[in-house]
């Protein structure tokens, strides 16, 4: 049979409340709510179909403070990890929180009321102590570190949970299995025996000879069991993972491995997260855990060194073991033998035999290339769902923003771009002219700075969503300052290119070429908040190209560019 739960019994609130459904359903239309962030709907779905048991609600004081400072609930169960419900004093002053008031938690996304919470208390974390016990750390290089200081608001709320519904998912639906329903799953199996594998990444061919060595060396199955909820930023999205996933199952020996989907929110808290992941594995009835090299790690600290020792994971949940009982299987590193065409554990590859194997940084290299991915790294079917998502650079979009003074050329730098690029084909080519977003976009916007920021956002969206379609931008806006040109970037690479390119036409030049005499207004003070004038200008120190009209060609400038965006991939790319 499975494993039994952490604290010998689950806690499924959604099993527990149906028979009261109907009166919560009612009562929630009449009491006060809150709609949840992402990781609050994360937490509150864990909660609720027992993948947080022993937990029934988000942490009281007590509760909060024995877990951050012992690793452990004031009844003195096991739990490495604070689950908390953060809110704002003016939050709670608008709402007239406090002790015993009930409060409905409700999805933003559709407005479904989820649970009710019963308030316990109040209070106000310490939460530079939060940061050093649980992540070890107050270095805001740290993504949960810094979530904690930026995103996390200034009090938490703390009370037990009645449950409603579970949020509503619409997007692989088969593989969504809550703990009471993948015991019954195992049950029908008759799967006594379950190794479980964390991953937040794609798996290639490395990894499935890992995790079948794992399973056939303890006689068990395989639970393929990923992280779908928030990762670490800048992770590949859950929508290829799982596809990737998809993808490997078959190649599974029949009937040794599952795929199930974790709608977790990770912290990245390294030797914590991982005891965390074992307990939320031992929930939903595993008996074995694969913990790798830096399990959770977040990478470097603001010194450059990594926030946590290589085998720090491993050692904090063999501690635990008795009391977990649940058996961890560290990760073995295993590599490519070309002449046998297999996969071994390094530390039994007899020495001086030849290896294989290609880096992360390799593979995303190949994958941003085009470059040959050979069938013994990673099966065909999973390397294709990655270039679906992840073409070469020859078909992603990019963005060119020209910043500099009003008349330095961009505009004609822009127009030329257009044609040029137009001519290489291959993309669509949009030109977001400064005088046309402002006549389109932004009609009603004036010329101050929190005017200027709000604009170059509208700039930055417009961008950022056509490079994600595939086309080129070229986008000329005066963009003086250097923090909202900053966050446009910020937008746009998380899709394709950038390029920050400062026309350095020099002002007196500007002002000497203007034939429509719009400096000679704003110089009269007929014109306000003029760039150059009036407003100052930001010289860009991060720009990837700089021209200048007054001393090259347009075509010489375009020329440049193009350059650029070739040696980059982005054109020229048959």
């Amino acid at each position: 049979m499975a494993n039994p739960p952490h604290g010998k019994i689950l806690k499924d609130l959604i099993l527990r409340d149906q028979r009261k459904h109907g009166a919560l359903l009612e009562e929630s239309e009449n009491l006060p709510f809150i709609y949840l962030t992402d990781r609050q709907l994360c937490d509150l779905e864990l909660i609720m179909n027992g993948g947080f048991s022993p937990l029934e609600g988000f942490m009281n004081k007590a509760d909060y403070q024995s877990v951050v400072r012992t690793l452990r609930l004031k009844s003195g169960i096991l739990f490495s990890m604070p689950i908390t419900l953060d809110l704002s004093g003016s939050e709670i002053k608008k709402l007239q929180l406090k002790p015993d008031k009930r409060l409905v938690l409700r999805d933003l996304r559709d407005d479904k009321p989820l649970a009710i919470l019963t308030i316990q208390d109040i209070y106000h974390p310490n939460k530079i102590e939060e940061a050093i016990y649980v992540f070890g750390d107050n270095d805001s290089a740290h993504p949960g570190v810094k979530y904690l200081h930026e995103d996390v608001k200034e009090f938490y709320i703390g009370g037990t949970i009645e449950a409603i519904d579970l949020p509503t998912h619409y997007d692989y639906i088969e593989h969504r299995y809550t703990p009471t329903e993948l015991r019954a799953y195992f049950k029908k199996l008759n799967w006594t025996r379950v190794v479980a594998f964390q991953t937040r990444n794609p798996m290639h061919r490395a990894h499935r000879e890992l995790t079948v060595r794992a399973a056939r060396n303890r006689q068990a199955n395989v639970l393929i069991h990923p992280v779908v909820g928030l990762t670490k930023p800048g992770d590949i999205d859950h929508y290829t993972r799982v596809r990737v996933y998809q993808a490997l199952m078959p190649k599974y020996p029949n009937g040794m491995a599952a795929l199930s989907l974790l709608p977790l929110a990770m912290r990245m808290g390294g030797p914590r997260e991982a005891l965390w992941h074992a307990i939320i594995r031992k929930n939903f009835g595993s008996t074995h855990f694969i913990i790798g090299r830096d399990h959770a790690g977040p990478g470097k600290n603001s010194k450059g060194n990594d926030f946590y020792g290589p085998y720090d994971a491993q050692k904090l949940v063999a501690n635990y073991k008795e009391e977990l009982q649940i058996e961890v299987v560290p990760f073995q590193m295993v590599t490519y033998i070309p002449d046998s065409d297999e996969y071994m554990p390094i530390d039994e590859v007899p020495e001086g035999t030849n290896t294989l194997n290609i880096s992360g940084t390799e593979l995303r290299r190949r994958l941003r290339t085009g470059g040959h991915i050979p069938e013994w790294f990673s099966y065909p079917e999973v390397v294709k769902v990655l270039r679906d998502t992840h073409p070469p650079r020859s078909k992603q979009g990019f963005t060119l923003l020209l910043t500099g003074y009003y008349n330095s050329g961009k505009r004609i730098i822009g127009k030329a771009l257009q044609v040029v690029l137009n001519e290489q084909g291959g993309r669509s080519v949009t030109l977001l002219l400064g005088e046309t977003v402002r006549n389109e976009l932004s009609p009603e916007l004036g010329f101050s700075r929190k005017d200027r920021d709000q604009n170059l956002a509208r700039i930055g969206f417009v961008s950022s969503e056509l490079t994600k379609a595939g086309s080129a931008v070229i986008a000329t806006p005066i963009a003086p300052f250097a923090n909202a040109r900053a966050q446009i970037k910020q937008q746009v690479e998380a899709y394709g290119g950038f390029y920050l390119i400062h026309v350095n036409t020099p002002l007196d030049y500007c002002v000497k070429t203007d034939r429509k005499k719009i400096y000679e207004q704003a110089k009269l003070g007929n014109i306000n908040n003029f760039t150059g004038i009036g407003d100052p200008y930001e010289t860009p120190t991060d720009a990837d190209i700089v021209v200048d009209v007054s001393k090259q060609s347009i075509s010489e400038i375009c020329h440049q560019i193009i350059l650029l965006l070739e040696k980059d991939g982005y054109v020229g790319q048959r």
